[in-house]
């Protein structure tokens, strides 16, 4: 497949991820607080699913992997901000079915199998797990954060999503480079600034509650 066709379907996803980053950070600094905006989590499936896609067509384990654990979480948002339950039947449907299609490929596949992505030997073993264990904590953050909004019944970001999110990007961003991806380092490289901007507005807050 065209190498430049797969890695324009890489950059729209990453674009749409900067893009939900970008409205956070925005909503958050007009808030003087950090906020989880409804558009945060629409662009997140959109943008999750584009990427599995991307995932699918570079063989990369590593890649499919993460954002197929991170795909019901930001349904489970959605549903916490009232807004999956307000979408068309059919979208919810496509939007459930497409993970568990994706899985039945790469399982029953033959060029893009699970079998030729896990023994992809344009990816040393080495390096592969390391990028499973970059995916692993970077997705980690949204596991944590689907907990505590279980727990408090409200679509929300704790400090800790955006701790490991700093540390998980650092990962990612390490086996980018080392895997000569532009569309992993870019996408990362542009959430680290938003990481630490939310982490800022995070103390910031503690300290003005502290002297309150």
């Amino acid at each position: 497949m065209n190498q430049y066709f797969v890695y324009s379907v890489g950059f729209l996803a990453q674009l749409l991820f900067s893009a939900r980053l970008l409205v956070q950070w925005l909503f958050s600094e007009r808030a003087g607080r950090v906020v989880s905006p409804l558009l945060f989590w629409q662009l997140s499936i959109v943008a999750s699913f584009i990427l599995m896609v991307y995932g699918i067509l570079r063989r990369d384990l590593a890649i499919i992997a993460g954002q197929s654990i991170t795909y019901g979480v930001y349904i489970r948002n959605l549903h916490y901000q009232g807004s999956w339950q307000k979408m068309p039947v059919l979208f919810r449907v496509v939007g459930w079915l497409f993970p568990l299609t994706a899985l039945l490929w790469l399982m029953l596949g033959d060029s893009y199998s699970f079998n030729n992505m896990l023994f992809n030997k344009q990816i040393p073993l080495k390096l592969m797990l390391w990028g499973l264990a970059g995916q692993f904590v970077f997705t980690g953050r949204f596991i944590y954060q689907w907990l505590y909004i279980e727990r408090i019944k409200k679509s929300v970001f704790p400090l800790g999503f955006w701790v490991i999110s700093l540390f998980g990007s650092l990962m990612v961003i390490s086996y980018a480079i080392f895997r000569r991806d532009p569309v992993l380092f870019v996408g990362q490289a542009f959430g680290m600034v938003i990481y630490g901007r939310n982490l800022r507005l995070y103390y910031r807050q503690d300290r003005v509650v502290k002297e309150a």
